[in-house]
């Protein structure tokens, strides 16, 4: 080929790499056209046009697309790889530049001249070839990428454009940069040009390498703790546990800071969180503080619900849950009323003591609901051990927070209402007495710094509004009677469990039952006669089971009659339910001789007691039936000897008990009977069958009797009185020591009994016995 003259070449575009005259390279071609420029060449001379792409990304470039300035260069060698790409080794042989872009479909054709090299001065080329090669062997040093046989290769070169063009490949330089150093003709400003690049980029270098040192320096102490993790990790992996603690102990210190416990409580769980990290998890010892911190983080220090102190709301709620029961709604109201004066009260003690079904529990959540407190159970019955309320030591494996500190957690606030259901039925034994331990829980002035002996620290008890149900006063013992104030539920009238069922039951057991109000209606007369002949009871427990009863027998018509409603009337009742389980009623229908009707006193409310007395010839033997215990079997002894003491004034025979035998009995045999306040009871029906006089069948009577036949006073008038009414007693004898007690009985019982105050055993008798006839 002639210098400087037009040729007509193969155009093969590079991307992201340029290749200078004098260099030999393996070139990957895949591109079609770049296929069929490598194949024209191979055909014709070997000879080929190399020039860069711009841009890397494209594929099919153009005219535009290529720099105008290249290498012409000579195809060593050709080989196909099996992916159908073609390598080839090519060798630059000097610079070029388009002239001409050629039209050819199949591959790119240029037409190209050659560009010859300027020289200057030769003694001034020849140093800037020392200090190029002097700046490449420090850039060789600092920057270690390139090796000792690439710097010895280069030193051999002697023509100085050609160490240019050497040194520039050896660059990790831009394409476009490189492309700068391909288009300088000029050899003196060719090599300049590229010490300045040289000291620029050992500029770049050293800053990097001191970059590097003060970001190792800084990190040093990181990552050395890095490494210390990571081996303590691998420790603990090994010794069983697999995560590690960092992060769970991270995760615990920060609920600790959000818990806002007290400063004490928080120096005591950081401590314990702190023997918790260093020791293994495998150890049993690991969980149980686990669990402890966790207890702490749980209850609640600070966390309390505003008091709604709305009386009249109050009112309206209790009202609402809760039909009668006026002396409860009353003190809880004085409650409210004095907290609202004082604006800080300490929280009272109530004790709601009655039988079963009459509402305690449910009134303690109606009270929580007044106030807009949190509410929290906790049943004692059956509870025999102590650490059930202050919680096992720690040291115990399975320790656990008492009860108190677990409704606490449960509360999630420091006030809620908190009820101590069934707070009679606790026992002691060899574990302790719990009832004990509760005396701590419901002082007052002792339950601000509450112990429990798994939590350890103390915690304050006093906002909390304690409830407890009993349903027998008399076996709480009097310790803790004496924190509490009582306040007694007796039961409900046969108006008030009317008002009842239809306010409250019958609706709840409709719904339940998936029937809607328009399915069913039940009439007053059935309630009545449900009420009286389907129950016996002194709450309404029993009742709404009937009723749910009903409500599951109307739904079973509705469903399978496909009867649209269901009106129950005192005539169907006994087709739904079947016979009447209790006789209405237990007045007897006629006087009868050597029975009496007594009134007691049961844990189910109030009940009457039939006592019957039966005479025959003997030796003067007393026999008591019935199951009775000491205290009612010592009133019968107490009645015989009065009556034997006052024989003839009672115009009985003295010599009675030596020619006739006495047989006291109590129906109901299986059932425990106890008691003073059948004393009267048992010498009305004695002096009735030795006299031969009737007792009145409409009279009932209480009291107790003694030796010289004094009427002592008794408990539970209010329930006797009930169950006085419920019977269809018209009459009732008392002592008159309870005409007191009279206040707390319904209007509507004490409009439907006439109450006779006694004092002697003479009044009993004369308003009990029918009078002789003369």
């Amino acid at each position: 080929m002639a210098e400087n003259n037009i040729i007509h070449i193969p155009l093969l575009p590079l991307r992201g790499l340029l290749v200078y005259p004098s260099m030999v390279m393996h070139l990957d071609v895949g591109r079609d056209k770049s296929v069929n420029a490598v194949e024209k060449a191979m055909v014709e001379d070997n000879f080929i046009f190399l020039a860069a792409q711009k841009e890397i990304s494209v594929d099919e470039p153009g005219e535009e697309d290529i720099y105008k300035i290249g290498t012409l260069a000579k195809i060593k060698q050709m080989l196909k790889l099996p992916n159908g790409t073609i390598r080839v080794l090519v060798e630059g042989l000097n610079r070029a530049e388009i002239q001409e872009h050629l039209d050819e479909e199949e591959y790119f054709k240029v037409a190209i001249q050659n560009l010859d090299e300027e020289h200057g001065d030769q003694v001034e080329e020849e140093a800037l070839m020392r200090n190029l090669l002097q700046q490449f062997e420090q850039y060789i040093k600092v920057s270690k990428k390139i090796s000792d046989e690439t710097l010895a290769s280069v030193k051999d070169i002697e023509i100085p454009g050609r160490l240019a063009d050497i040194v520039t490949s050896h660059l990790s330089l831009k394409i476009k940069d490189k492309q700068k150093v391909l288009e300088m003709a000029n050899v003196k400003e060719r090599l300049q040009h590229i010490i300045d690049i040289i000291n620029n980029e050992k500029e770049v270098l050293h800053l990097e390498k001191k970059i590097s040192q003060r970001v190792k320096t800084s990190m040093e102490r990181t990552q050395k703790e890095y490494y210390l993790r990571e081996q303590m990790k691998a420790i603990q992996k090994e010794l069983g546990d697999k995560d590690g603690k960092s992060g769970e102990v991270q995760e615990l210190k920060e609920k600790i800071d959000e818990s806002n416990m007290p400063e004490r409580v928080e120096e005591t769980a950081l401590k314990e969180l702190e023997r918790y990290e260093k020791i293994p998890s495998s150890s049993a010892e690991s969980s149980v503080i686990r669990n402890y911190i966790e207890w702490l983080i749980a209850l609640p220090w600070v966390e309390e619900t505003e008091d709604n102190l709305d009386i009249p709301r109050a009112e309206d709620i209790l009202d609402e849950d809760h039909y009668g029961l006026e002396k409860v709604k009353e003190r809880i109201l004085e409650y409210l009323a004095v907290q609202k004066l004082t604006e800080s009260i300490k929280g009272p003690i109530l004790c709601l003591v009655g039988p079963p079904g009459v509402g305690k529990t449910s009134l303690a959540r109606s009270i929580a609901r007044s106030m807009n407190r949190n509410f929290v159970r906790a049943s004692l019955g059956g509870v025999r051990d102590e650490s059930e309320i202050r919680g096992h030591r720690r040291t115990y494996v399975g320790a656990m927070p008492g009860r108190i500190i677990n409704g606490m957690k449960k509360a999630e606030t420091i006030n809620p209402v908190f009820l101590l259901d069934e707070i009679d039925k606790m026992a002691s034994d060899f574990r302790g007495d719990p009832s004990s331990a509760m005396l701590e829980v419901l002082d007052p002035e002792q339950n601000s710094n509450f112990s429990d002996h798994f939590i350890e620290e103390t915690y304050d008890l006093s906002n909390v509004m304690f409830v407890a149900t009993a349903n027998n006063m008399a076996t709480i013992p009097g310790p803790l009677l004496d924190r509490m104030e009582v306040i007694s539920i007796a039961g409900y009238t046969e108006l008030e469990k009317l008002h009842i069922a239809k306010e409250h039951l019958l609706p709840k057991q409709v719904k339940e039952n998936g029937l809607k109000k328009s399915h069913m209606q039940v009439r007053e007369e059935a309630l009545l006669k449900l009420i009286r002949e389907y129950t016996r009871e002194a709450g309404v427990r029993g009742l709404e089971r009937e009723l749910a009863s009903l409500c599951r027998k109307a739904a079973k018509l509705i469903v399978s009659d496909e009867k649209k409603r269901v009106v129950v009337t005192e005539k169907q009742l006994e087709t739904l339910l079947g016979k009447p389980k209790f006789r209405y009623g237990q007045a007897e229908t006629e006087d009868q001789i050597g029975a009496a009707t007594g009134l007691a006193y049961t844990t189910a409310g109030g009940d009457t007691l039939s006592i019957e007395v039966s005479m025959y010839p003997g030796k003067g033997k007393l026999t008591l039936t019935g199951k009775l215990g000491d205290v009612m079997k010592e009133s019968a002894q107490a009645a015989f000897s009065y009556i034997r003491s006052r024989a003839e004034e009672l115009n009985i025979d003295p010599e009675f008990s030596e020619n006739n035998d006495i047989h006291i009995h109590v129906p109901e045999g299986a059932t425990p009977k106890d008691g003073p306040s059948a004393g009267i009871t048992m010498a009305t029906a004695l002096v009735s069958s030795l006299t031969g006089r009737p007792v009145r069948k409409e009279v009932g009577m209480t009291g107790e009797i003694t030796l010289r036949g004094r009427v002592l006073p008794i408990g539970g008038l209010k329930e006797k009185s009930l169950s006085a009414h419920r019977a269809g007693l018209t009459t009732v004898i008392m002592p008159k020591e309870n005409e007191k007690d009279l206040e707390d009985i319904p209007e509507s019982v004490r409009e439907g009994l006439k109450y006779i105050p006694v004092e002697h055993l003479d009044e009993v008798l004369k308003h009990a016995l029918v009078e002789e006839k003369s």
